[in-house]
């Protein structure tokens, strides 16, 4: 039997708001065809090692009124969008699986008689859900107001959501719909599905991977890539808001992981679309910069100096005033991530890596692009990739600040190229090889790094010094800032021989590590 495929677009929506939601003008059109309120209590069942979950499945047993659906549902492979899944649904007899009427050859390896003796209820979701059916061109979409809260023991997490599915047409207009919606009520792309939300309460989140395999074409391996960078992106952003650096951080390794993959398939996204798109990515990026930087100057060169004794003049003056200037670059973050764009652009982003205009352009050469098997395009782009390292390595000790930022930058596309690719290229000495790839380059990405922040920081040491009040005026005190900015740049300095010599040592480990690809 084959099973049903559900595509559908979720969004968060402040429970506030959903007052203003329900009388928009969209709604107030579908009202009279919308169902009445309904509240739906939904069982997941798993095993105690969580391996449903572990094969990327989902079962749970919905009560609604008297009747019983069971649904297991599976993330799609390489010719799905991201909300696309596969679902086995049916009306059963009781609340307990009947694993039974779920005959389908996909799902017989998993659900032997070992895993049916273990299953057992590990979460529960109640929401009160509202249906309204909307006419989008010559689409049908089913828009559904779901409120409530999932539950695991004595955890629980609040849910506040509304799901576009698409019953018939083009994709492309979940993401035309959800666009109108967000100019009425702030939602905002929402990366988790109920199932995903109930797991992380009882097992923690799981890491973001590209599932990449030999058989998938360039379009199907850049859309997985992108969605894994778009998801990072976005379940990044609570943390960030919180208050949390490493969530900023986070925010920050997504975007330079998207931007690295457009990159990487560059030949296949030469629209105007994907011109703005990345636009939008070099505007977040730029507004979350700052608050980085500084945090990594305050821990990894102040700190050092200020916790020791004596600190030496206007060292704890300037140690506070970057602390200000820290919490200014937060807060401008914050507000970036909290904007009406970013919550656009997240958006958009989702539509074009799923129906942009680089996956419906009927030029012959860009179809052969996106059809083009990932393994071949894969191992050039590694290859070539590769061979600017070794050249630019074996030039490392003459090479000068701006020329090793450049090399930092290039071993960083290619980690993620690695990384990204790793799946394409299967077998026990593949990986084996593809991990100590990726070992050697980190190594070397993080002694490059090493050498780029002493740059940057000399430059943060000289415009502190510089900086103006609102009056234009120099800062009191400025021979004593400068003289603790001196102190600070001469450590640096001092640090700079011995990096470019890990730098170095880290350079040839990696030039004697296999290419994984071949």
């Amino acid at each position: 039997m084959w099973p049903a495929r559900e595509v559908e677009l979720k969004l968060e929506v402040p429970a506030h708001s959903l007052y203003r939601l329900a009388r928009s003008p969209l709604l107030l059109a579908a009202r009279k065809m919308s169902s009445k309120p309904a509240t739906l209590v939904s069982v997941y069942f798993d095993t105690d090692k969580l391996k449903l979950r572990n094969r990327g499945l989902s079962l749970r047993v919905r009560r609604i009124g008297r009747r019983h659906i069971q649904t297991i549902k599976r993330e799609s492979g390489e010719s799905a969008a991201v909300f696309t899944r596969d679902e086995w649904e049916h009306q059963i007899g009781g609340r307990q699986p009947d694993l039974d009427v779920a005959q389908d050859a996909a799902l017989g390896p998993v659900f032997g008689k070992n895993v049916r003796r273990s299953l057992k209820p590990i979460f529960e979701t109640r929401v009160r859900r509202t249906v309204y059916p909307i006419q989008s061109g010559d689409s049908e979409i089913e828009l559904t107001i779901d409120k409530g809260k999932v539950g695991a023991g004595r955890q629980s997490s609040p849910i506040c959501e509304v799901e576009l599915e698409l019953k018939r047409g083009e994709s492309a207009e979940l993401f035309k719909l959800a666009r109108m919606l967000a100019e009425e009520v702030p939602v905002q792309l929402a990366v988790k599905s109920k199932a995903e939300r109930g797991y992380a309460l009882i097992a923690g989140e799981l890491p973001e991977a590209v599932a990449l395999t030999p058989d998938c074409s360039r379009q199907a391996a850049f859309q997985a890539i992108a969605r894994a960078c778009l998801r990072q992106l976005v379940a990044n952003q609570p943390a960030t808001l919180g208050g949390d650096p490493e969530g900023l951080h986070q925010m920050r390794v997504a975007l330079r992981r998207l931007r690295a993959a457009v990159s990487l398939f560059a030949d296949m996204l030469l629209d105007p679309q994907t011109e703005e798109m990345k636009t939008q990515f070099k505007w977040i990026t730029q507004e979350l910069g700052p608050a980085r930087e500084l945090d990594v100057f305050i821990k990894r060169v102040v700190r050092p100096v200020t916790d020791g004794k004596p600190n030496g003049p206007g060292v704890a003056v300037l140690a506070k005033d970057l602390q200000r200037r820290r919490e200014e670059a937060f807060a401008r973050a914050c507000a970036a991530v909290e904007s009406t764009r970013f919550r656009g652009l997240v958006l958009d982003v989702a539509g074009w890596i799923e129906a942009g205009d680089w996956t419906r352009n009927t030029d012959d050469f860009a179809r052969l692009l996106r059809e083009q098997p990932i393994v071949p395009a894969a191992g050039d782009e590694l290859r070539r990739r590769w061979k600017k390292i070794l050249k630019a390595g074996a030039q490392l000790d003459e090479l000068d600040p701006q020329r090793r930022h450049k090399m930092r930058i290039q071993a960083k596309k290619l980690r993620y190229a690695s990384e990204f690719f790793g799946g394409a290229f299967p077998g026990k000495k593949a990986m084996r090889r593809g991990k100590d790839f990726v070992a050697g380059l980190e190594k070397l990405q993080d002694a490059l790094g090493d050498l780029n922040d002493i740059a940057v920081h000399e430059g943060l040491s000289e415009r502190i010094v510089d900086a103006q009040d609102a009056t234009g005026k120099q800062r009191e005190g400025r021979a004593k800032r400068a003289f603790a900015a001196g102190r600070l740049s001469g450590r640096e300095e001092a640090r700079i021989a011995s990096v470019l010599k890990d730098a170095q040592l880290a350079y040839h480990a990696f030039a004697k590590a296999k290419p994984f690809w071949s």
